[in-house]
């Protein structure tokens, strides 16, 4: 890992240790059982042709703070309306400027299911985004062990979550077959370096292609064309798409919209 990957990553650690020392899986477990809004994430991206995870953040390392004046029950408003499939919420807190507590916030305004987008390094963590209310969770393999992303998926599975495992090689997107029931997303954007390619979508879905359940294409995707290009080439029709879609939100403009459109 970078040296950018790895503070993100120690400071995960250091955020844990506080929320562990305040709430044991007890308290988080009584938390989530008395919660009635929850989703079905992964089925709700079986319902349209192309399925959009529409993403919510106020800042990346990659391309610093991206809005401004965020308001992230706005900006779920605008999504749903545009006709977002589901949300993904960024939670990291120093380097994402997030929040647990917007899954919470939004979830009250929004009825769409709800990824908390974060870097999961512990099974804790599933319990303490269920009980903030989250419908899924991401499993990125390049940053944990196999025996720590099999830990991670159990609880998941067993708490009723959606779960997206994320690849960026050929070997992860091998690792990631054995994840049957997950949805399986292909990160364009290398973590190491945060350079994005397409064609890591492409050259994975020939590695996934039989994989039973969803496909998702993350990062780098800029406009409605991008999506057009990778549906038609591997029908893949699952997208997590963040920067574009909050730049085109504050340019008044309909991209989600477009892309909705462009499945027959």
């Amino acid at each position: 890992m970078t040296n950018a990957l790895e503070k993100i990553i120690n400071a995960k650690k250091d955020s844990l240790e506080k929320y562990k020392n305040s709430f044991s899986i007890k308290d988080l477990s009584k938390k989530i059982s008395s919660y009635n809004n929850y989703l079905d994430f992964k089925s709700k991206l079986l319902e349209k042709k192309i399925s959009v995870i529409a993403e919510i953040k106020k800042s990346s390392p990659s391309a610093g703070i991206i809005i401004e004046n965020y308001d992230p029950k706005s900006i779920a408003k605008q999504y749903l309306h545009s006709g977002a499939s589901c949300l993904s919420i960024l939670t990291e807190e120093m380097y994402f400027l997030g929040k647990l507590k917007h899954i919470e916030d939004v979830k009250k305004e929004v009825k769409l299911p709800v990824l908390c987008k974060d870097f999961f390094i512990d099974p804790y963590q599933v319990y303490l985004a269920k009980s903030f209310g989250a419908d899924a969770i991401l499993i990125i393999l390049s940053i944990v062990s196999d025996k720590v992303a099999n830990e991670i998926y159990q609880i998941a599975n067993k708490l009723n979550m959606s779960t997206i495992v994320e690849v960026h090689t050929d070997d992860e997107a091998k690792l990631a077959l054995n994840y049957k029931n997950a949805i399986v997303g292909i990160n364009n954007r290398n973590l190491k370096t945060l350079k994005t390619d397409i064609n890591t979508t492409y050259n994975l879905y020939k590695i996934l292609n039989n994989h039973s359940g969803p496909i998702v294409c993350e990062s780098g995707i800029k406009n409605a064309k991008d999506v057009e290009e990778i549906f038609n080439k591997t029908k893949i029709n699952n997208f997590l798409i963040g920067e574009s879609l909050l730049k085109d939100l504050e340019e008044k403009s309909n991209m989600l919209e477009e892309i909705i459109k462009i499945a027959p």
